[in-house]
């Protein structure tokens, strides 16, 4: 497989490169440059930047209001902006629920929700896990019953990521008891804001930040006008959907991120007569991931090139989500090898004891543990690998 690019996309790396340069506010720059953390407003503000550019949405079709680019230059884009350390944008609206009305919704739907997803008027979260619905998400209880043109929801879902921040959640609820548990659920959106019943508290993850919310919903009702797709269907939704969802939690460009940022960290910190890049040990434990970082590089352009023809994520995202969300542990463990004691600091460190460039790597450290469970389990996926691609019988 080819990676080099031609002569045209080198000219839009450089101009993807410039624009952000100067694009980017004076702080946002300043906190980019030092490779430091972002707010919920600064994302939202980026988010905004994209839109008037009208770079905002990528991987949607033009007419509905994304570039219409390649995979060539949808890789260069992402490379670009996640190598600049701009703010990162919430994928739920943009990467999940968007595609999936794109491809399953009504032409209501589709008039009524991506515009405001392309805007950012509208910030979505996403509900599928239960307290005890996680790996096993047919299990899910959250209950839907028929009240005229709505649905009445009942139950609870854990692990929404920033549900404090959002306007509105997709949900996998269950819709009918009987038969298999993958046929009674079905795929709704839900107004968080301004529906009664929907409550919404944060909490602490280990990396000391509020990025989970555990949702309830008490009589909450939703118009049935909001159901994706067919009643019972929303299994086939949630798999379309989580194949988009593990695409993402692959993470290749920000494995390519936290490779630059070890080399930084290493090239920072004395050893001897040098620094610790110059030790032989240390730069083969780096060599060893940048050699894996290539293979999944070229695993996820294969993985584009085939969303490019029609073909929607299907069983080989697993692939993309095991080897991905590994490298990314693997990286951040190295990072905080290389800083030695410093790793010991956290994002509240004086500035004196632990630069700006530091402060949140061991906070990530922490965060990232989870990428190897959320979206669906690397042991689920392996299931999912056997069946699927390799043609093994279930368990």
């Amino acid at each position: 497989m080819d990676l080099a690019y031609t002569p045209e996309q080198l000219a839009f790396r450089d101009e993807v490169r410039n624009w952000i340069a100067e694009a980017m506010p004076p702080e946002m720059k300043r906190k980019a440059d030092a490779g430091a953390s972002f707010s919920h407003t600064e994302s939202m503000q980026w988010h905004k930047i994209l839109y008037e550019k009208g770079w905002v949405a990528p991987n949607w079709p033009a007419e509905y209001g994304g570039t219409g680019w390649g995979v060539g230059r949808r890789t260069i884009f992402q490379d670009e902006i996640v190598g600049a350390n701009t703010p990162e944008l919430s994928p739920f609206g943009l990467s999940m629920v968007g595609p999936l009305i794109i491809q399953f919704g009504t032409d209501e739907q589709k008039q009524r929700f991506l515009p405001k997803i392309l805007s950012g008027d509208e910030v979505w979260c996403q509900g599928y896990s239960e307290p005890n619905s996680g790996s096993d998400l047919a299990s899910l209880q959250l209950r839907a019953e028929k009240s005229g043109s709505d649905y009445v929801l009942n139950g609870q879902k854990t692990w929404t990521t920033y549900a404090q921040h959002a306007d509105w959640i997709f949900v996998l609820c269950r819709t009918d008891n009987t038969g298999k548990k993958q046929e009674g659920i079905s795929f709704l959106l839900a107004d968080v804001k301004n529906t009664p019943g929907i409550t919404v508290k944060p909490f602490l993850t280990t990396g000391g930040t509020d990025a989970f919310s555990e949702t309830w919903f008490k009589d909450a009702h939703v118009p049935q006008s909001n159901r994706v797709g067919p009643e019972n269907g929303g299994w086939s939704m949630a798999k379309a959907l989580l194949g988009h969802e593990r695409t993402s939690i692959g993470g290749v460009a920000e494995s390519g991120k936290w490779l630059g940022r070890v080399k930084r960290v290493a090239r920072e910190t004395p050893k001897g007569n040098g620094t610790l890049f110059d030790d032989p040990a240390f730069r083969r434990r780096i060599a060893r991931l940048e050699m894996r970082f290539r293979a999944v590089q070229m695993a996820n352009m294969r993985t584009l090139a085939a969303a490019e023809v029609g073909h929607a994520p299907g069983a080989e995202s697993s692939i993309l989500k095991i080897v991905g969300t590994e490298l990314h542990q693997e990286l951040t463990e190295l990072t905080m090898d290389a800083l030695g004691h410093a790793a010991t600091g956290w994002f509240d460190s004086p500035e004196e004891a632990l630069p700006e460039s530091q402060k949140w790597v061991a906070s990530q450290f922490n965060y990232l543990r989870a990428t190897t469970i959320y979206g669906g389990s690397n042991e689920i996926q392996k299931n999912i690998i056997s069946k699927h691609i390799l043609g093994l019988p279930s368990a």
